[in-house]
């Protein structure tokens, strides 16, 4: 009964930790060092390394949900061979996201079908698993919010929004006319 008692303590106080993993866990992992006579630390550690690799998981998921990719494409798929006027080294240097802590810009300029975006969307799927914020945008739909924000008197919400991500993809550029109005909001 003790036992018992001790379990439903437990797997309360883990769910009022949110400790997901270490709930779902606890009983095979305690198991599985009792049966390989490990010591509770290395029990503790375990535990803890699951919890922290699931939670680590789970923010990059929400990373990469957040950024509204219109395709998930990374660098392993790209044909780097059949792009041979792309700098191959420069788009790796570019992978480590070194230029996002330095707050500088990457234009990709190209023609049609060239892999932009494939390219822009790799470079951005890496941000979001080195835990950067990310969003990805047509620029026809982002000059479409920034109208209809400022429609709705709702600019300086959406702007604020925008400068909180650590880096915005804007694709098609060169592809769409927009208004007058509308570039002046995109580059304001």
């Amino acid at each position: 009964m003790a036992r018992r008692k001790s379990t439903v303590l437990l797997e309360y106080y883990l769910k009022q930790l949110k400790l997901p993993t270490i709930l779902r866990e606890y009983e095979s992992a305690a198991a599985v060092c009792s049966k390989e006579n490990l010591s509770f630390e290395t029990y503790l550690l375990k535990l803890c390394e699951h919890e922290l690799l699931e939670r680590q998981q789970r923010a990059t998921e929400r990373r990469i949900k957040q950024a509204r990719f219109p395709m998930l494409k990374n660098i392993e798929s790209f044909r780097f061979d059949m792009q041979p006027g792309i700098n191959e080294a420069l788009i790796r240097e570019l992978l480590t996201g070194e230029f996002i802590l330095k707050r500088e810009n990457v234009l990709l300029i190209g023609n049609s079908g060239t892999g932009k975006t494939h390219l822009a969307t790799a470079l951005a799927l890496a941000a979001c698993h080195d835990g950067q914020k990310v969003r990805f945008f047509s620029v026809t739909s982002l000059v479409t919010q920034l109208l209809e924000a400022r429609e709705d008197r709702k600019l300086e919400r959406t702007l604020s929004l925008l400068q909180r991500q650590d880096l915005i993809v804007l694709d098609e550029l060169g592809y769409v006319p927009f208004s007058k109005a509308g570039s002046e909001l995109l580059f304001e």
